[in-house]
Parts: C-alpha cells; structure tokens; sequence
C-alpha cells in the first residue's frame, strides 16, 4: 500500500475549492480535525453498543471460536472495505459520500440507489443503537423487569429525541461530546477487560478455537434454530462482527465540516476500523474467558453478557460498569444522528429525496442540517415502531449498509484506470483492485447470511425496497432527478 505524506499546509481554503470543484458551495461550518473525524466513526462503530448488545449472536453460534476466529476474520473484511472505501473518499470528499461517489462514478441511476440504500441503512442502525440501548438498560439495572413494546417506544422516542436536539445546536457541541466519546469507549472497554479478567476463575484459552454447536439455544426462544452444520453456524455468528464494525462511512459524510479533507477522512475511516477491531477483539476474548458455565450462559439468550458480568465482578462495580456503558451507547447514537443527517441532507441538496427543499435547509444560526437531523430521527422512531424485534433491526441495517458499500466499490473497481484516473492524495496504489474485489465478494456473502432465520423477515424489506425503489425510478426519479452536479467526465484531469 502507498500512501503518500499528508500535506501539512492544507488549509479550509483548499477544501473548499475541492468542493467547489465537485460543484458544491461550502455551507456547513468545517471545523473537525482529523481526530474529531476519526471519532465519529468510532464512536458510530461503538465496541460497547453492537459488540455488547450482540455477544448472544456471536456466541450462540459455535460459542469461543465465534470470537476467538470468528471476530478478526471479519474485521480483516471490514478492514478491507475500509481501505478501498478510504481510496475514494480521497478522491470523492463530500457530505454524500458513498452516493455521490456512486454518482461520480457510474452515474446518476447508480448514485440515487446507493442513496437510499445508505441512508436506509444509517436510520435502521439508529434504531438498532437505541433501541439495543433501551434492552441494555433494562437488562442492566432492571433485570426482574418485563420491558413492554410501549415503554421500550417511550424510551427510543426519549433517547433519539435528546440525540437530535444536540445534533441540531452545531457541530461544534456534537464535535466535543463525539471526541469525548473516541476517548470514552476506548477507556471503558479497557477496564471491562481488566475486571473480568481479574475476577474470572480461569483462563482457558482454548475455548477460543473450540467450536460448539448452540444453535436451537435456549429451548423457548434460540439465538439460531437447531442445525447439525457447524460451517453455516459460523457463517452466522460472522453477524456480530458484521454488525458492530459498521458505520465507519461516517467519516466521509463529515467530510464537508473536516479540515484537509482528502486525508483526514480516509485515516478516519481506516483508524476507527483497526482500533475498534482490536479493542472489541480484546474485550471480547475477555468474556468468554470470564464465563464459568456456557450452558448457563446460553441459556440467558440475549443476556449472555449480562449474566457473565453479574457471575464474575462484584455486583456493586458491575452496575458502575454498566453507566459507562449505557454512556458509550448514548454517544453512539449521537454520532449516527450527525452522519445520517448529513446523507440526507447531502441527497435533498441534489434533489434526490421528496420534498428535498425542505430537508437540505441548513439552520443558519447553527449551520447544521436541521431539518434532515429531524427527519432521520423520526423516521428512525417509526421503523422501531414497524419492527421492535432487535434481532431483525440489526440484520436490515447490516444488509442496507453493505449494499451501499459495495455499490461504490464495485463501480470503482469497473472504472479506475478507465473514466476513472484523477485520485486523492491517500491512495491504496496495486491493492485497491484486489482489496475492493474481496470487499465486493464478502458484501454479497453477508448479505446473504444476514437474511437467514430468525431474521427471514429481512428479505421481505429488502425485496420489498427494491420494488418501490424500482416503481419510484421508473414512474418519477429517471426523468426528475438530476443526480450529482459533476461527473467523472466532467472533472476530467485535476
């Protein structure tokens, strides 16, 4: 990989004549350095959210070798995406991010469906972190508690609502509690990892590579159905990494508020993939290890890691644990709010959404996309209100997420060398054919796992978006949409 030296005398003027370039006025305020824009994605990722909320899918699978193989093969995937996700948004570094590199790259027709795809899939991932924190919280502190559909709604309605709110006071506000948050998962995850390491009984590392079969566990509502093949099982359980390392695309919708742009955005994305696989690796690891009996385990269904923490630490920290937790969660939330909003807004600013008018305003107080951060927020609250099943939730967003990732890629990987020639200043040289190749296969494949039972229901709102989609095109979009303003062809040679 080639990757030459970021320039030290970038400055915002230069990005905004980037983006002028791609036929754009720079109307957000840009002040996010390249930490802040590595935080979002991180935060957005968010060990302590997905890799917590979903340690029952991972592990109801084929148990410590879910983690122990399962986890760094999929976040080698994940770190390839990212990579050759990083090549573009070098090239590409605006708020739409992998829509309009869609756009740039194959035309208007594929960067509309890579639109909708993605911001389908940031709304249904809010969904999934907040109403995946709502369970947490219940299963945390109130664990004799029955949580209802309604007081659940409530609480998401709560969560989501205070999300928006900060979101929409400035980036600037967002900024300090999402470079808080890169910090705060980071240090919560590390004492995690220590205290159940100290506390467990034994250390027995060869649960790591051994697999078990779990599926039909527990009897009354199993993780996974009852099957004899352990290589489909494993497949399966690839869904909690899948799920947790997600949402690192963040960094590019941010790109119109970050400084030097066309490198802090691809660090971003790449550095908040390896930090959290490592981290989430570790601490996972240090579940499992800390568990004393996986039948009891298993039989906690979707509280496996509560009651792991609670059979392991003293009660007392495990609730103090537990706050730092819940916190992390919360920010996570918040960063998903910041890089939805700035998907939609980015598509209305093209005319791509109905009623784009009103959804690309920009406050000019705050200068934030205020009414886009409401709109992703209401909408997200309405998709929990159609499915509250968190399992399902997760599945949808894993598959709408992916097949806007890999719509760009793929396009890139048809395109570079060809109409594609003017690159960034971080760029991946000989690698980006074979790493976007790979990216594009496994993309196919977890779209595939992450549609199977229990969460069949996934293939319905996939298909069923795909026919509205399609209607929507061929009726409306085709002949109404202009798409981005620049193509490649137009830019031509920078």
């Amino acid at each position: 990989m080639t990757t030459p030296p970021p320039s030290e005398t970038s400055t915002i003027a230069d990005d905004i004549q980037t983006l002028k370039q791609m036929g754009y006025v720079q109307e957000l305020a840009r002040c996010l350095n390249g930490f802040s824009n590595y935080a979002i994605s991180l935060s957005i990722i968010c060990i302590l959210a997905g890799g917590l909320t979903s340690f029952h899918i991972g592990y109801g699978s084929v148990g410590g070798a879910a983690i122990g193989i399962g986890w760094p093969l999929a976040c080698l995937f994940s770190l390839c995406v990212a990579l050759t996700m990083g090549q573009i948004a070098s090239a590409f570094p605006t708020a739409g991010g992998l829509y309009h590199w869609a756009s740039i790259l194959g035309g208007r027709g594929w960067g509309w469906l890579t639109a909708w795809f993605n911001l389908a899939g940031l709304v249904t991932v809010l969904a999934a972190i907040n109403v995946g924190t709502v369970q947490f919280m219940f299963g945390a502190f109130w664990p004799q508690e029955k949580l209802t559909i309604w007081m659940q709604l409530i609480l998401v309605v709560a969560i989501t609502t205070t999300q928006a709110i900060v979101n929409h006071l400035g980036i600037r506000v967002t900024k300090v509690l999402t470079d808080f948050s890169g910090y705060w998962i980071l240090l919560v995850a590390v004492v995690l990892t220590i205290s159940l390491l100290a506390y467990a009984s034994s250390w027995d590392f060869a649960r790591l590579i051994t697999f078990n079969n779990f599926s039909g566990l527990p009897t009354d509502e199993p993780n996974w159905p009852k099957t004899e093949s352990l290589g489909w099982l494993f497949a399966l359980g690839l869904l909690l990494p899948a799920y947790t390392i997600t949402g690192f695309d963040a960094s590019a919708h941010a790109s119109e508020e970050t400084i030097a742009a066309s490198v802090n955005v691809p660090k971003g994305i790449v550095r908040s993939v390896l930090v959290s696989g490592l981290f989430g690796w570790v601490m996972l690891i240090a579940i499992v290890l800390a568990i004393k009996d996986p039948a009891q385990v298993m039989n906690a269904g979707s509280n496996a890691f509560f009651f792991t923490l609670n059979d392991t630490v003293p009660a007392a920290w495990a609730q103090v644990l537990n706050v730092g937790i819940v916190l992390a969660q919360f920010l996570c939330g918040l960063a998903t709010v910041t890089s939805a909003s700035r998907m939609a807004f980015a598509f209305a600013r093209d005319g791509g959404l109905p009623g784009s008018a009103l959804w690309r305003a920009v406050s000019p107080r705050f200068r934030t996309p205020a009414a886009a951060i409401w709109l992703v927020a209401i909408v997200s609250i309405l998709f929990t209100v159609w499915t509250p099943i968190y399992s399902t939730i997760t599945a949808v967003c894993v598959i709408f997420l992916y097949i806007s990732y890999v719509l760009p890629t793929a396009l890139g990987l048809l395109t570079l060398g060809r109409s594609w020639r003017t690159l960034g200043p971080w760029q991946l040289g000989r690698w980006f054919k074979p790493l976007a190749f790979i990216s594009v296969m496994g993309c196919l494949g977890l779209i595939v796992i992450g549609m199977q039972p229990p969460n069949e229901k996934a293939v319905w709102v996939v298909a069923g978006m795909l026919v509205l989609l399609g209607i929507y095109w061929f009726a409306w979009a085709k002949r109404t949409f202009p798409g981005a303003p620049v193509t490649i062809t137009d830019r031509g040679q920078r």
